[in-house]
């Protein structure tokens, strides 16, 4: 047998581990990418592990393999890109075998980094928009499992009905029901109440017009009638046009007081380091840009703007700035949006906060399909394409002038109970006390602590869900 001299051993040893090396650097995706982008910054999943990144700082590339858990494995290659040139792959997995689909590995903020396991629900998604109910969480009418889900609350303690939020996991493909890996959620607006004008169901916060509508949830008021001039107030909501903010929970009584302004960047200054968001304007000199690059800041960006002080003479001198809800725009991406439809010039274009939005072929429900157009507000359902969500399913929510339908679901067991007026389902009191409530599976009586019910209602009044209909469950 040829024996190997040592020097030829070290040549060797030298070539092998350069070659691991170099597959190393192109497999697997990068590592932690670094969340760049406003808005709109592209957030993808990495394939075969590392973090996500949002683009806006810069890109890089990169290609990586992931192997896919669920009914089978899999693995395939893919591209993604990354802010400040950090390459962390997004692409998908190949079908697994055995005929399950599988996704690469976890992105951590869109990508859940689990196969469909049998479920059905395989599609990388996002939702944007409104709690409308809790058990897991609802949103847009889109239930999601949270059981694994990780949640970032500011501004309140926990996640109550009403509250804008920013779901990332999986959904399936008729968008009926989803897994959450990440649940996100913030305030809008908070600051001193101005021109109340219950006619018209506005009221102004530093600048920021704020309209209501029948699914306004009021956490401790009866109404528009309670929210007093030049008192603080707390408003989460889906932004509109630029200077306009629909609301979906307000408090007129908030445990915080810092000031707090959210919209579409308008005006801005990199000069003098100010921009606007409808009639106010924020000095961002001293401001701290968590998890975005000031750099990216533009106009037409929503972004939230932060402040210890009330605004002087109109100007906020902003501790922090952050950027809202980052919208998705990787092609196939499933993506849920409610908002206000800005910018309308036909069915097939117009856009909802702020994403180019074609329902030329949807299935659109809630009312007529003529009845689109600015400042109707809208759920809509599809899969980006070429930076336009491409619509399945889209639901009309309120119509100026017209109105609209709004509905709350809590689904849990009963906690708190005291009577039929007064309990507790996802620690959301509730009133099935009226007597057109519908009790389906048992009556009233049966109500009690630790009785799973689901609850459906129309409307929240001080803190408290009006029950329209309880089912029991078993």
């Amino acid at each position: 047998m040829r024996t190997m001299k040592p020097l030829q051993r070290f040549m060797l040893g030298l070539l092998s581990g350069g070659a691991i090396a170099l597959l190393l650097s192109c497999g697997g995706g990068g590592g932690g990418g670094s969340g760049g982008g406003l808005g709109t910054g592209v957030v993808a999943p990495s394939a075969g592990g590392g973090g996500d990144s949002a683009a806006g700082n810069g890109t890089g590339t990169g290609t990586g393999t992931g192997t896919g858990t669920g009914t089978g494995t899999g693995t395939g290659t893919g591209t993604g890109t990354g802010a400040d040139g950090a390459g962390s792959g997004s692409g998908s997995a190949g079908a697994g075998a055995g005929g399950g689909t599988s996704t690469a590995g976890n992105g951590g903020t869109d990508g859940s980094g689990v196969g469909s396991g049998g479920t059905g629900v395989t599609a990388d998604a996002a939702g944007i928009g409104t709690a409308d109910g809790l058990g897991s969480i609802i949103l847009n009418g889109l239930r999601y499992n949270t059981d694994n889900a990780t949640f970032s609350i500011e501004d309140a303690t926990e996640l109550q009905i009403g509250m804008s939020a920013r779901v990332a996991g999986k959904v399936d493909a008729n968008f009926t029901s989803g897994v959450a890996t990440q649940v996100m959620s913030a305030a809008e607006l908070r600051g001193a109440a101005s021109g109340v004008d219950t006619g018209a169901g506005t009221f102004v916060v530093m600048g920021t017009t704020v309209s209501i509508d029948s699914a306004t949830v009021w956490g401790d008021a009866n109404g528009l009638a309670d929210v007093r001039p030049a008192n603080i107030v707390q408003v989460w909501g889906l932004p509109g046009a630029p200077g306009t903010l629909r609301a979906t929970r307000v408090l007129v009584t908030p445990a915080l007081t810092e000031p707090l302004a959210t919209g579409t960047v308008q005006n801005l200054d990199t000069l003098h380091k100010t921009f606007v968001l409808g009639q106010l304007t924020v000095d961002y000199s001293a401001a701290a840009f968590p998890g975005i690059a000031a750099s990216s800041l533009a106009n037409g960006v929503i972004v939230r703007a932060r402040g210890v002080a009330p605004p002087v003479a109109g100007i906020l001198a902003a501790t922090t700035v952050q950027g809202w809800y980052a919208i998705p725009v990787v092609d196939g991406i499933s993506l849920q949006l409610a908002g206000v439809i800005t910018d309308f010039a036909s069915r097939g274009a117009f856009k909802v906060l702020g994403t180019p939005v074609d329902a030329t072929n949807g299935q659109i429900t809630g009312g007529p399909a003529n009845s689109l157009g600015n400042g109707v507000k809208v759920e809509v359902d599809g899969v980006m394409s070429g930076g336009v969500l491409v619509v399945k399913k889209l639901r009309i929510r309120n119509v100026p002038g017209t109105g609209g339908p709004a509905s709350f679901t809590l689904i849990g067991a009963i906690g708190a109970y005291q009577s039929p007026a007064s309990f507790r389902v996802r620690g959301q009191p509730v009133d099935a006390s009226g007597p057109g409530v519908v009790f389906e599976n048992g009556t009233a009586a049966n109500l009690g602590n630790g009785q799973r019910v689901t609850i459906v209602g129309d409307q929240v009044v001080n803190g408290v869900l009006i029950a329209q209909h309880v089912t029991f469950t078993p």
